[in-house]
């Protein structure tokens, strides 16, 4: 896998994020599309920290293909 393929990927969910709260701020929300928002959200937390973890490994000198998606709880429970 590609930075890029990971890239695209974030965009791709940033898009469909975007039209998800235009929906709900025109109105038209409904529970199937509220909880498809959670999912995005997560997905994009996945996908960001994935592009992370390629990046911190290249730098270290590492193999960036060794990084791995990790599950929702990993990626929703970091703190600042």
């Amino acid at each position: 896998m590609e930075d890029q393929t990971v890239i695209d990927r974030i965009n791709e969910l940033a898009h469909e994020e975007h039209e998800l709260y235009q929906r709900e701020s025109d109105g038209k929300p409904d529970a199937a599309a509220r909880n498809r928002l959670e999912q995005v959200g997560v997905l994009l937390d996945q996908c960001w920290d994935l592009l992370h973890q390629r990046r911190g490994l290249r730098n270290a000198g590492q193999d960036p293909d060794q990084a791995k998606v990790r599950d929702a709880g990993t990626v929703e429970g970091y703190v600042d």
